[in-house]
């Protein structure tokens, strides 16, 4: 496994004992380990079967992956999460920010039968047993856990989601459906691009110019040719507080997936031969 450099311990890595004898490492959240109901973890490349550019935990079915490589790593994964595949919900993710509510009538979607959706960037649910899943090979993981209300969501934030305030129409969703006070959550931001990896043009520094306006400095660093290096993790902070999150709950990575080829799916550093990671958020059943 990688050597982590957070100080913080922000993530702590686990090494999952499977019932055929394999280990599967996973990341996990410190934010979330006093909460016995939430499970939790972000994937890395290891533990699974698939091979070649996917190797080895690969989760998706579309990059050209054989299916039956990709559905044991998907065992795999519910496995250490406590269930197993036909629990598991997944996004369609298409960079929007439209987030939707699961509950048991949504189980196995994307996985053991069709989604009945699409264009689905986040998910949330106050509903034991259902394992949310969204994916990644650079964008911006963030999970929301109400400890209030004992509801969560988990949302793909990649630049436009960013830039569209994904974090903020989750807790907006959160509030709607659940109850959900902004203070109350607590959110984490995943491994993703760092900013020192993510070099981004004139017309989307604009954008984000645009919408945080008040923040320029803080997440754009200018480079020569019209290029910027642009901070996700920080403007995924920005969201979250300006939503009413308190900064003492939000638990932002420093594990860079561009940094971190060899040991998590990297669309940037792969050229785009790559598999996916994937962010899985579960309410335990009592």
């Amino acid at each position: 496994m990688m050597k982590l450099t957070n100080q913080q311990r922000v993530i702590t890595e686990k090494q999952v004992g499977l019932a055929d004898g394999h280990v599967l490492p996973l990341l996990s959240f410190s934010i979330f380990e006093p909460l016995p109901w939430v499970r939790h973890c972000f994937t890395t490349r290891a533990g699974g079967v698939s091979t070649g550019i996917y190797e080895s935990l690969n989760l998706s079915f579309t990059r050209g992956d054989d299916p039956e490589a990709v559905m044991e790593n998907y065992r795999r994964v519910a496995e250490a999460m406590g269930t197993d595949s036909a629990h598991i919900v997944t996004s369609d993710q298409t960079h929007t920010v439209n987030v939707r509510r699961v509950d048991a009538s949504d189980a196995g979607k994307g996985i053991v039968c069709a989604r009945d959706y699409t264009d689905v960037d986040g998910l949330v649910t106050d509903q034991p047993g259902l394992l949310l899943a969204t994916f990644y090979a650079d964008c911006v993981p963030l999970y929301f856990v109400d400890p209030v209300h004992h509801a969560i969501g988990l949302s793909h934030s990649g630049w436009r989601g960013t830039k569209n305030r994904m974090g903020e129409v989750t807790v907006q969703k959160m509030q709607e459906c659940f109850g959900t006070k902004p203070q109350e959550l607590l959110c984490a931001i995943g491994p993703s691009i760092c900013q020192s990896c993510y070099e981004v043009s004139e017309d989307v520094a604009d954008e984000f110019r645009q919408t945080f306006a008040h923040h320029v400095d803080e997440i754009l660093i200018p480079k020569e040719h019209k290029k910027y290096q642009l901070d996700l993790w920080r403007a995924n902070a920005i969201v979250l507080e300006d939503a009413g999150v308190l900064p003492e709950h939000i638990a932002t990575t420093n594990i860079c997936t561009c940094c971190n080829p060899k040991l998590l799916f990297s669309h940037r550093a792969s050229c785009g031969k790559r598999g996916n990671l994937g962010a899985f958020l579960m309410i335990a059943d009592s």
